[in-house]
């Protein structure tokens, strides 16, 4: 993935934690690890793995920190 696109990615994140970039689409919550970016992950808000490209390991770490932070992503004033 080209720098720019990661780049263009993290800037529109809702959420950053730990090098993984959070963005919220409707009902949905895509993830990518900035650090490697063939690695992301797009689950619903309740922390249901829908497709992802992390190993189990990985998968763990990034529902933990959903699971934790959530609460802190920007809310989006229409």
């Amino acid at each position: 993935m080209p720098e720019e696109r990661i780049k263009e990615i993290a800037d529109n994140a809702d959420m950053i934690i730990k090098g993984y970039a959070f963005t919220k689409n409707g009902d949905n919550v895509s993830v990518l690890n900035i650090n490697r970016p063939a690695c992301a992950l797009y689950m619903t808000v309740e922390g249901k793995i829908l497709e992802s490209s992390m190993d189990d390991i990985e998968q763990e770490i990034v529902l933990r920190i959903w699971e934790k932070d959530s609460e802190y992503m920007e809310v989006q004033d229409a």
